[in-house]
């Protein structure tokens, strides 16, 4: 077997869940962790080791692509170059933003920024985020906002967008955003943890400028106006699950029986309704919602079959 089926991996974070990843999973979760980072080779900012994934036989994943890289990516990749979640909102998450690659890069070292995307996995039937700013917002209007804490003004300068099962969404880097309540979602993102808290205080943080300071820090953060045509070119099209957009920096795609083909590629495979298999040349694994499976380059071609629906997500151009 080359398709290893992965445990909860939850680390700690400042906002509440509603038990809804260890409902989904169906398995040994921890129902008050709003968190599950799946096949994660990234650390949580700050507080490494914590968010590293552990595979079955108790080697970090980080560890085991170091020293095999074209077993598990394949050619001409030496990262995994994304970073999956599941996130369950048991509250409103803070507003807050994502450096793009180029603030990462001349900033934080890194060469990836954080633009994410969100699939809708559950959904209250009021569910809602906030996305982008709905008027053109001034460096000091920002600055004064964040300096005093002022969370109604800033969230009523933002679009509140509906949201529902089977959604999916891209948040570009710089987006100022927040996740409503009642929602789960697997989201796939750049592997960082690089996040600019717009509002903290309310969340019991002292603040969230990444130890840049907030002069630096606010200037990562998109203050034009999205209007609502800007807003729904965030979502997919026809047979995209999501916009051309998101092509740079990672592949995601649904898969549904009675039979879906995978070509060879680093990924991650969350089940995310029914039941089924998923075979090839090495694999024969019987899958069912709430599985979350990674898929090394070395498992070849596979099959998914079955009365079942999954998301597949990779790195960019990986799948």
């Amino acid at each position: 077997m080359t398709v290893l089926a992965l445990p909860a991996n939850q680390p700690e974070t400042f906002y509440a869940g509603a038990g809804r990843i260890a409902a989904f999973r169906s398995g040994p979760a921890l129902p008050d962790r709003p968190e599950d980072w799946v096949a994660s080779t990234t650390t949580r900012f700050g507080l490494a080791p914590s968010g590293l994934s552990a595979l079955p036989d108790r080697r970090l994943l980080a560890d085991a692509v170091a020293a095999d890289p074209h077993w598990w990516l394949g050619p001409d990749r030496t990262d995994t170059g994304v970073l999956v979640k599941l996130l369950d909102a048991g509250q409103r998450l803070p507003l807050h933003a994502h450096p793009d690659r180029r603030f990462a890069h001349e900033h934080l070292a890194s060469p990836y920024g954080k633009t994410e995307a969100w699939v809708i996995v559950e959904a209250v039937p009021d569910a809602y985020v906030h996305l982008g700013f709905a008027r053109d917002v001034a460096p000091e209007e920002l600055a004064g906002w964040v300096a005093g804490q002022r969370t109604e003004e800033m969230l009523a300068a933002t679009n509140r967008v509906p949201i529902r099962a089977g959604d999916a969404v891209l948040c570009p880097a710089g987006l100022p955003h927040a996740i409503g309540p009642g929602v789960l979602l697997v989201e796939v993102q750049e592997p960082t943890d690089f996040s600019v808290l717009l509002e903290y205080e309310a969340f019991g943080l002292d603040g969230g400028h990444l130890e840049l300071g907030w002069d630096l820090a606010l200037q990562c953060v998109d203050r034009r106006r999205w209007s609502p045509e800007r807003l729904a070119a965030l979502r997919g099209g026809g047979d995209r699950l999501l916009p051309a957009e998101a092509d740079e920096f990672f592949a995601a795609e649904r898969l549904r029986g009675p039979s879906a083909e995978l070509g060879a590629a680093f990924s991650v495979v969350v089940v995310v309704g029914g039941a089924g298999t998923l075979a090839g040349e090495h694999d024969d694994l019987p899958v069912r919602r709430g599985d979350t499976l990674l898929v090394p380059y070395a498992a070849g071609r596979l099959t998914l079959t079955g009365d079942v629906e999954a998301i597949r997500l990779g790195p960019a151009a990986a799948m």
